[in-house]
């Protein structure tokens, strides 16, 4: 039997299906969350391994809410990058093309959002005092997960999205003088 959590990746991946209109660009997008999730358990275990001599980080509710904020910032930015390579090639771009201008026109947004979430957290998972040990995890969760992802959207998200690249060389169509 399918898990909340399963249902709510396949629903997201048919969401993205249909925003995309193809199941391979939604299927890059998901694959960035296995990395995120990657980069928080990561993050989340270091925590853990640095607080050991107060009693670790736990695995608690507020850190499992971590991971839902996680996912919902980084399938965002792998979006803006698989739409705006594939709107390129619409535009007649090679797929090559599209995909160097859909990271060099994305770079400065995805950046924003990363740095925006791993410096927001950062004072929650670094400075200790009353209350902090609330959302330390949940802290730790966003920034590793945050820079994991990152790294993913746009070192290997833009290889994957050339596969296949001799097959499309781009369909622009010159004018003619009449």
């Amino acid at each position: 039997e399918m898990c909340i959590r399963d249902r709510a990746i396949v629903i997201l991946y048919l969401l993205i299906s249909a925003l995309f209109r193809s199941f391979k660009d939604s299927l890059l997008v998901i694959m960035t969350i296995p990395m995120a999730t990657v980069g928080g358990i990561i993050s989340l275990r270091i925590m853990d391994l640095a607080l050991s001599a107060s009693g670790g980080q736990k695995l608690d509710l507020l850190t499992m809410i971590g991971f839902v904020i996680l996912l919902g910032l980084v399938v965002n930015n792998a979006i803006l990058l698989v739409y705006r390579a594939r709107d390129g090639e619409r535009e007649g771009m090679s797929r090559r093309a599209a995909v160097e201008s859909a990271v060099r026109l994305r770079l400065r947004p995805i950046l924003m959002s990363t740095m925006t979430s791993v410096f927001g957290m950062l004072p929650l998972m670094l400075i200790p005092g009353s209350g902090t040990e609330l959302y330390r995890g949940m802290a730790a969760v966003i920034v590793g997960g945050m820079l994991v992802s990152a790294l993913f959207t746009l070192i290997l998200l833009p290889s994957l999205l050339r596969s296949n690249e001799s097959a499309f060389q781009g369909t622009r169509v010159t004018p003619t003088k009449l």
